[in-house]
């Protein structure tokens, strides 16, 4: 009996290391599993687009800010002069503007002057030929009359008279049409260069735009001295107070979006072939070991840099050496929203959590299957 005994004893054993084993590979691949996890968040960097010295710091160190709420003003006195300045700049642009404006108006009704004096001096050309045409003809006339002894020398000498009376006002006709030509052009450049003076009229004046556009950067820059939270958020290292000087596009403090946590695991290659984005997974946190969190895989890294074969001393790659019977997996990095915090948690970025993947529940809306403590 006691070979028997001993070969059923040997065969549970057998059987329980067996069933062990296959209970631990299936652990293995159901629930994939790291310790290596941080809870990390987005780090809004407050920059402030003026430089000059604080006047009110409202905040203080690890404050809850709500969108909107006021972290710091910078002095605004010097941007608000410059506003009444460019303002002052804009109402006097106005004004020459609408000098300018009138002045056009002057040229234009000069224009149309020299114009009209054009018509009227071709209209006295038009007679004055007429005159000189007809004078000529009689002329001509007086003259075929006298060869036949009709008429007297005194009557010829008379009518050429005439003839040369008309020719002259023909001519001060003529002179008086070039002379307003050259006016109506001289009137017309000025227009055209009071016209490009003056630009467009209304508001959409270069001027006036140029002017408006002066004050609304200064506006802008008075409204920038009050710097506001651009999201909910935990004012965190605040070093700064009243009187400090804030500098341009320099950053100034730092607000953790109360909104943008998640959990960075590092995954080792060997398991992320198991799972896939929307996997259910469970975070612990080591701040609150009791307390698993529930949450799904947002997303897996696709690459990682690689150590050898960067430049190093003297610009030769640099190499780490390896046991060749050892082969060490890479760490994936695994990006898991949280989707359930209780009231109670309170995330930190920074903080180590372990994280547990439950494969193939990337469809399953329900709740967290249950893991084993061992793995939580």
């Amino acid at each position: 009996m006691k070979p028997i005994v001993k070969m059923i004893t040997t065969g549970v054993i057998v059987l329980a290391a067996l069933g062990m084993i296959a209970y631990k590979f299936y652990d293995y691949t159901k629930y994939p599993w790291t310790r290596d996890g941080l809870v990390r968040a987005r780090v809004v960097q407050i920059v402030p687009r003026v430089s000059g010295a604080l006047v009110r710091v409202p905040i203080q160190n690890n404050q809850l800010v709500k969108e909107g709420d006021l972290l710091f003003e910078v002095d605004p006195s010097t941007f608000q002069a410059t506003v009444n300045l460019a303002r002052a700049q804009l109402d006097n642009m106005r004004d020459i503007v609408k000098s300018l404006a009138e002045q056009v108006d002057g040229l234009k009704a000069s224009v149309g002057q020299h114009q009209a004096e054009l018509g009227q001096a071709k209209f006295d050309v038009e007679g004055s030929a007429a005159l000189a045409e007809n004078a000529r003809i009689i002329f001509e006339r007086a003259k075929e009359l006298r060869a036949t002894g009709v008429n007297s020398q005194r009557d010829v000498d008379n009518r050429f008279a005439t003839y040369q009376v008309a020719l002259a006002q023909l001519n001060e006709a003529r002179a008086r049409v070039n002379q307003t030509t050259a006016a109506l052009t001289q009137a017309k450049d000025d227009l055209a260069r009071g016209l490009a003076n003056l630009g467009e009229l209304g508001e959409d004046n270069p001027r006036l735009r140029r002017a408006a556009a002066d004050l609304e950067i200064a506006q802008l820059n008075l409204n920038f001295t009050k710097v506001w939270a651009p999201t909910d958020g935990y004012v965190t290292n605040l070093q700064l107070g009243v009187g400090d000087s804030a500098v341009a596009n320099q950053p100034m403090l730092a607000v953790i979006d109360a909104n943008s946590f998640y959990v960075q695991a590092f995954f080792r290659e060997t398991f992320v072939g198991n799972f896939q984005n929307g996997d259910r997974a469970v975070v612990t946190l080591m701040s609150y070991p009791n307390t698993p969190l529930e949450g799904r895989v947002d997303s897996i890294g696709w690459g990682i840099a690689q150590q050898n074969g960067s430049t190093g001393f003297e610009l030769l790659p640099s190499v780490k050496p390896t046991f060749e019977w050892i082969r060490l997996a890479q760490r994936i990095p695994v990006i898991v929203r949280i989707e359930k915090a209780p009231a109670n948690i309170k995330l930190r970025a920074g903080t180590t959590a372990s994280v547990v993947v439950i494969t193939g529940t990337s469809t399953d809306g329900g709740q967290v299957p249950p893991v084993p403590r061992v793995l939580q």
